[in-house]
């Protein structure tokens, strides 16, 4: 079998052992390899000691790390708008003042009080009476200065506001006088109500005697309305009854005041109507409507006439 070698630098080398030939032939002849003979023993580190060297010549003296000072100057973009400005320094300009100093008009004032108390606090104290004649000026002026009292100027006010005024002024006036008169005629307006619900032409009397006010809502039925009137002192009281009737005054007598009253009745007429009184009782017809007076009120037979012509 041919050996394969391998040529470096003119030495020829075994490719199988990496020894050259020669040494390769002495270890076949020995019949055994040995390590040592193959590897080569460790070196001796032969690193240049530097301070024993020489710089070479001819180049320039490198500055240290610490010796080195360098300016970075980074030019920016102007198409960069992002970010802030770079920081410029601030120039405090330096204040110069006009005027000096000067203590306030109060803490001088403060001082001078409390110097001047402080003197006349060690001074002695002398009494001065006023005269007589200043006393007197003095107390005539007080007492007319309290017995006159000041005069306030009289508010003017715009013509707007003034013509608001009198418009609500009237308003409110008006309607006191509807409410009032409202009050006042509520009783003949209850009776007109009751009236058209009755189906007959009732009627409020103009003539109340004095003393009597109307008690309660006007009561009505069909085709008859009532109302019932008290004394303001006392629990006398009448009631005006009025109702459809086709009697006249004869049939009224005959039907009605006889049954009722027998003999004693008194017969009256005013105004073309003839009424028929009886104790505390009154009757009468009027336009197909028969009126009688009920209760245990004293009534003159003058106040019973009265409210039949006033009805």
């Amino acid at each position: 079998m041919e050996k394969q070698t391998i040529t470096i630098n003119g030495v020829h080398y075994d490719a199988s052992s990496g020894l050259p030939n020669e040494t390769a032939k002495k270890a076949a002849s020995r019949g055994g390899h040995h390590a040592t003979n193959i590897h080569q023993k460790t070196q001796r580190s032969s690193t240049l000691n530097r301070s024993y060297a020489k710089k070479p010549a001819g180049q320039p003296k490198s500055p240290t790390h610490a010796t080195i000072k360098r300016k970075v100057t980074v030019s920016r973009s102007p198409h960069i708008t992002k970010f802030a400005k770079d920081p410029q320094p601030i120039s405090k300009p330096v204040r110069v003042m006009d005027i000096g100093p000067s203590v306030h008009p109060h803490v001088a004032k403060a001082h001078t009080k409390s110097h001047t108390k402080a003197q006349t606090k060690h001074a002695p104290v002398q009494l001065q009476h006023p005269p007589a004649k200043q006393l007197k000026e003095q107390a005539i002026a007080k007492a007319l200065a309290n017995a006159a009292p000041e005069k306030k100027a009289p508010k003017h006010r715009s013509p707007k506001r003034s013509r608001k005024l009198s418009v609500a002024s009237a308003s409110l006036a008006i309607m006191l006088l509807a409410g009032y008169l409202t009050y006042l005629n509520l009783p003949a307006l209850s009776v007109r109500v009751a009236a058209a619900q009755a189906g007959i032409d009732a009627s409020y009397p103009d003539y109340r005697p004095t003393g009597y006010r109307l008690n309660g809502p006007v009561a009505y039925a069909g085709g008859e309305v009532s109302m019932n009137f008290k004394a303001n002192a006392s629990t006398q009281q009448f009631s005006i009854n009025q109702s459809k009737s086709s009697w006249d005054s004869s049939a009224l007598l005959a039907n009605y005041v006889e049954p009722k009253a027998g003999e004693s009745y008194d017969t009256y007429s005013d105004a073309g109507l003839t009424i028929y009184t009886y104790g505390s009782n009154a009757a009468w017809v009027n336009g197909g409507i028969l009126y009688t007076i009920e209760g245990d009120a004293a009534l003159s037979n003058d106040q019973v006439r009265h409210i039949a012509t006033s009805m």
